[in-house]
């Protein structure tokens, strides 16, 4: 895992490769190359950070070069082995035993061809130096980051945003209708760009830059086509096997020539991630996180720790325990930097914070339970969706009283939190709404009215473009599968834009590798052969992964109320950050600057502070908004912020 940059055809390409690449330090402190070439009237530079995991010789350092191709990539190929077999079958000598090798010998043998092939999580760029050719290319299922930028006919590359903005010397133009996205979904969708003139390279596509100024785009893998096929596959008779793929996938994820170690929250995902690889690593480690005893009472937390500590007993896990008590004030900054964008999920900070102590204890890679939750129906969110169709069958006299009942109860008082009641307001703002408004108001944070009462009136068009580019989303599908078409939208646009943008950011900011075996192209081709009657039956989400999990966990952890991988917002904002919210809700840099409305905000702050709403979500990525938007129209969030 690494950070990889380079420019194509860019004014003083050598200097911007330079800096690009000294932003990322972070992703890789073992080891540091560039890479130059000329090209015509121009020049072509590619800059790499190592995180050295397969291969710590030499012989896998970047940008690799051999028989006119140079590769700067960022990644784990987890079918290394096997595609290293066939192409020494065909004749290839290999020079060491690095994955990055291998993906540059598949690439001079097959081309963009290889690209379907690569089973892993991977972004590069490759230049040909007979033809004058970069290409970039992402994986599958966006896993691993691609920013780029282009100028007239130069380009510049980069792992992490904030690099493009540094090489550019903080004259990139914020994006307000991303920051309107931002705003709704608490993270910007991997579609769009907190900046205007960068982009995301899309998961599963490339960019070709020729000589002649000509651009080049092509798709190598649609999820839509693959949940599509696996329908009809299932259609077809065909079951799969969950068991067995994700059995091997985790066996994969577990290649490497330094130690990995587990995420241990204690509910069924990484539980079942733990007890797999403790067959094939002994003794392996894993971390987990609890929360200030007065915070989790506060915000009615369960106590995960204990179902953690019976996983690690039970398999022989080296169980590391971190109590998150940060000092959010100064954590705050630090991680709105190392986002890049304004992401206003507070899981971040625990994973920095793990990532941070598995690093000091000399552990370089981590599994991650990420993406069970997207691809079998795991979030409260589907049930509740579910739920809902169920209730629009109640006759309305009756809903209206349960409304009226549940809206007068408090989601808090002074020293007690009430998930129950937090759960019962959010099913009832979607219960009635048609199934994608429904979907989308399940889990983001606003309707199209509060948002247009939020923000500046003039983005009114930006509000109604990004409500309809999820509708578009949702609905660019042939699946006649409730359930898989949620789980469909999610691994499209929650899973790229939210859990796999901030695992990647703050793991790698402590210089640590997140892989995530349930984001793997064969187990998504599993997942969606399977039918939503056997991810939700009765009121158990994620059925069919527990089914599998069965044979190996203890029904206590496998079968347990689904815990929650966050922090307790609600406490923190009414102790440690309530009298930053008071200065960013009154003089903050968006309410001056006309992009937030300060009196929409401080009915916010008033509701939820009289215990009648719970606001403490939106008003923390109200904080991580203000925080990125201060970075990045002074510049400053170009460099890391000092304690």
């Amino acid at each position: 895992m690494c950070g990889i940059a380079g420019t194509y055809r860019w004014p003083d390409g050598k200097a911007v490769t330079d800096r690009l690449t000294d932003t990322l330090a972070h992703r890789g402190p073992d080891g540091a190359g560039r890479y130059s070439h000329s090209l015509g009237d121009g020049e072509v530079h590619l800059g790499h950070r190592r995180l050295a995991i397969i291969d710590l010789s030499g012989t896998g350092a970047q940008p690799m070069v051999s028989g006119g191709l140079a590769l700067t990539y960022n990644g784990e190929l987890y079918n290394a082995p096997e595609l290293r077999a066939e192409l020494a079958a065909a004749g290839v000598r290999f020079r060491g035993t690095s994955d990055t090798e291998v993906v540059l010998e598949a690439w001079r043998r097959w081309g963009t061809d290889c690209l379907p092939r690569l089973r892993g999580m991977f972004a590069f760029g490759v230049f040909d130096e007979r033809t004058g050719e970069l290409v970039l290319a992402r994986d599958q299922l966006g896993v691993k980051p691609l920013f780029l930028l282009r100028r007239g006919e130069g380009l510049v590359f980069a792992s992490e945003l904030k690099a493009l903005a540094a090489a550019t010397g903080g004259s990139l133009e914020v994006d307000h209708a991303a920051m309107v996205a931002s705003l709704l979904y608490y993270w910007v969708p991997d579609s769009r760009c907190a900046f205007r003139e960068a982009e995301k390279l899309p998961p599963g596509s490339w960019l070709r830059c020729r000589p002649d100024g000509r651009v080049e785009r092509g798709r190598y893998w649609n999820l839509r086509d693959v949940a599509a096929e696996a329908r009809d596959r299932a259609l077809a008779g065909e079951q799969p096997d969950i068991a067995a793929v994700v059995e091997e996938s985790t066996r994969l994820h577990l290649l490497s020539d330094v130690p990995v170690a587990t995420f241990l929250s204690g509910g069924l995902d990484s539980s079942y991630l733990t007890a797999l690889a403790a067959r094939d690593r002994p003794g392996i480690s894993a971390y987990t996180i609890g929360f200030r005893a007065e915070d989790a009472r506060f915000e009615a937390m369960p106590d995960d720790l204990r179902y953690a500590r019976q996983v690690a007993e039970r398999f022989g896990v080296d169980l590391h325990e971190i109590e998150i008590a940060p000092d959010v004030l100064d954590l705050l900054p630090r991680m709105t930097y190392h986002l890049d964008e304004p992401i206003g999920d507070p899981a971040a900070i625990n994973t920095f914070l793990i990532c941070s102590a598995a690093r000091e204890a000399g552990v370089k890679v981590m599994l991650s339970g990420m993406g069970a939750d997207e691809l079998f129906a795991g979030y409260r969110k589907h049930l509740a969706n579910t739920l809902a169709l169920r209730y629009q069958r109640v006759p309305r006299p009756l809903r209206r009283g349960v409304s009226g009942a549940v809206d007068r109860l408090p989601v808090a008082t002074a020293r007690r939190g009430f998930r129950s009641v937090r759960f019962a307001k959010r099913f009832l703002s979607f219960a009635e709404l048609p199934e994608e408004t429904a979907f989308r108001r399940s889990y983001t944070m606003y309707d199209r009215e509060e948002l247009l009462g939020l923000v500046d009136p003039d983005l009114a068009g930006a509000v109604d473009d990004v409500l309809t580019e999820h509708a578009d989303v949702y609905g660019d599908n042939e699946l006649d599968d409730f359930v898989n078409r949620m789980c469909l939208g999610d691994a499209r646009m929650f899973l790229p834009g939210l859990n796999l943008a901030y695992t990647d950011r703050s793991s790698m900011a402590a210089s640590t590798e997140v892989r995530v075996p349930y984001v793997d192209v064969e187990v998504v081709k599993a997942a969606f052969a399977v039918p939503g009657d056997r991810k939700i039956v009765r009121r158990q989400g994620k059925a069919v992964l527990k089914e599998a999990a069965a044979s190996v966990l203890p029904r206590e952890i496998v079968y347990r109320p689904k815990g929650l991988f966050s922090a307790p917002l609600r406490a923190w904002m009414s102790r440690d950050l309530a009298p930053l919210v008071r200065e960013v809700v009154n003089d903050g840099e968006l309410v001056r600057s006309g992009f937030l409305r300060r009196d929409a905000l401080q009915r916010l702050v008033a509701e939820d502070a009289a215990g009648q709403q719970d606001f403490s979500k939106h008003l923390w990525h109200v904080l991580t908004l203000e925080y990125w938007y201060r970075g990045a129209t002074s510049g400053s969030g170009q460099n890391p912020p000092t304690a």
